[in-house]
């Protein structure tokens, strides 16, 4: 190799490591870049992002359980009318009408037979001289009527007779000055037209309707095992077939169990009626399935978590997770009552933060 070469060999030994590094940063240029485009072309931190976990705070709650039954929505047991006066069926009022004290149940030889209110029905002829409670419930329905004149007591005098006349008279019925069994019908208030089982024109002297009281009420077949849960007076929420509700009273709880059996199980029953007041959303609804939601127990002032924060510690039992600052840690608990999505806890300070898994 000659001397001229030899400058001309080293050039191209710098030139040819000149180009080997250039070739070098450009492949790293291009790895920084696929990894943060990525395939698609846009740009991807090259960092994880670490995101805050989801919290919750330990409050004070009022945790209610509550227990759903099936019921039926009417105006409770139906009653029957008989009459035991001879004559022809001149008057009977409309299936579904509200009759009121003073008022005809039905009439005969276009004879009136009014409501009265009260707890026995009458049982013989009330007329001067008698005594006894069935003539004080005469007296103060007469007086409700707007009869005046004599004291209201067990005592039938010429006072009491005289008012008797009169309301004879206005009702246009014999005046005799004396009341029969018969002459009037005994219910302890308003009563509902329910079924009529005569027509008019026809031969007296037996059943003439059936009729309930005006209150709407639920009618719930009970299981005894949960018996334990209701009391008369305990409120309960009647849902209707439309979804909406309205709220009811716990009127009785029967004694008398009764037994049905359907695909080889049978179940213990008792009745349950729940009294529910007059309401526009009732208007729609005659007689109707319903659902009847009663509270089976309830929790006040207790403190509580989301049911989703409690996790399972490895020594056994239950925990949460406490975030305090940026610092995680476990802490035991003891469980209450479960209700609305929460668990009653003890164990942790009201106030304290918890982790709940999203």
């Amino acid at each position: 190799m000659t001397e001229n070469n030899r400058p001309a060999t080293r050039r191209r030994g710098r030139r040819a490591k000149a180009v080997a590094a250039t070739g070098a940063v450009a492949l790293l240029a291009a790895a920084v870049a696929a990894a943060a485009f990525g395939f698609g072309g846009e740009a991807r931190t090259a960092v994880a992002e670490r995101k805050p976990p989801a919290t919750a705070q330990v409050t004070r709650a009022t945790l209610t359980e509550t227990k759903t039954v099936e019921g039926n929505l009417g105006y409770g047991d139906q009653v029957t009318v008989q009459t035991g006066l001879q004559g022809t069926i001149t008057y009977l009022p409309a299936q579904g009408v509200v009759i009121t004290r003073g008022r005809a149940v039905y009439s005969v030889d276009a004879d009136r037979v009014p409501l009265l209110y009260g707890a026995t029905p009458l049982y013989r002829t009330l007329q001067d001289g008698v005594e006894g409670q069935d003539v004080k419930l005469l007296e103060k329905n007469l007086a409700a009527l707007g009869y005046d004149g004599f004291t209201v007591d067990d005592e039938y005098t010429w006072t009491t007779r005289e008012a008797v006349e009169r309301w004879q008279e206005d009702m246009g019925v014999p005046v005799t000055g004396k009341v029969e069994p018969r002459d009037a019908v005994v219910r302890p208030g308003p009563i509902r037209v329910a079924e009529l089982k005569t027509t008019l024109g026809a031969a007296a002297g037996g059943p003439v309707l059936t009729h309930t009281g005006t209150t709407r009420e639920v009618t719930v077949a009970l299981d005894v095992a949960d018996q334990h849960l209701v009391k008369k007076g305990q409120k309960a929420t009647v849902e209707l077939p439309d979804g909406s509700t309205v709220q009811g009273k716990v009127k009785s709880i029967g004694k008398v169990a009764s037994q049905t059996t359907a695909q080889e199980e049978t179940t213990t029953t008792v009745d349950m009626v729940v009294s529910v007041p007059d309401n526009a959303k009732l208007k729609s609804f005659d007689t109707t399935p319903v659902e009847v939601v009663i509270v089976a127990e309830q929790r006040k002032n207790v403190l509580a978590v989301p049911v989703t924060a409690l996790v399972a510690l490895a020594e056994g039992g239950f925990g949460v997770q406490v975030l305090q600052g940026s610092a995680l840690s476990y802490a035991a608990v003891e469980t209450g009552m479960f209700a609305d999505g929460k668990v009653e806890v003890t164990g942790v300070p009201e106030g304290t933060t918890v982790v709940v898994p999203k």
